[in-house]
């Protein structure tokens, strides 16, 4: 079982696994068939508001993912978290985003979270 992380504009591959799409907006430009996204727990992203300090460059990395993280602990978000540690014992998935920079994004943050 793997977890990997890449941008939903890439084609799907056959060892993607379950695609599940991990941003809160749909990406833009991309329809949806094309996409092949299976999944798509919107109480898993990030809220409006940490995206919204983190892409005004108020705050490093670092403490995007342990803002992320606490958000990621409690209600909706935790219960979505959990249904995709389901999914991640049953096989392998892909945690897509349609960040430029998915090794910097809340993806990378919820992939370490999925296999630590």
């Amino acid at each position: 079982m793997s977890v990997r992380v890449r941008r939903v504009y890439d084609p799907a591959e056959p060892e993607d696994g379950v695609r599940i799409l991990v941003d809160r907006l749909w990406p833009r430009g991309l329809a949806k068939d094309a996409a092949r996204v299976d999944v798509w727990p919107k109480a898993l992203t990030p809220s409006t508001g940490l995206r919204r300090w983190y892409h005004a460059g108020e705050g490093g990395h670092e403490e995007f993912a342990e803002r992320y993280e606490a958000e990621l602990a409690a209600g909706e978000a935790a219960e979505a978290l959990e249904r995709v540690r389901e999914l991640v014992r049953e096989g392998d998935v892909t945690l897509l985003t349609a960040s430029k920079t998915p090794d910097r994004s809340h993806a990378a943050v919820l992939a370490r979270l999925l296999t630590g």
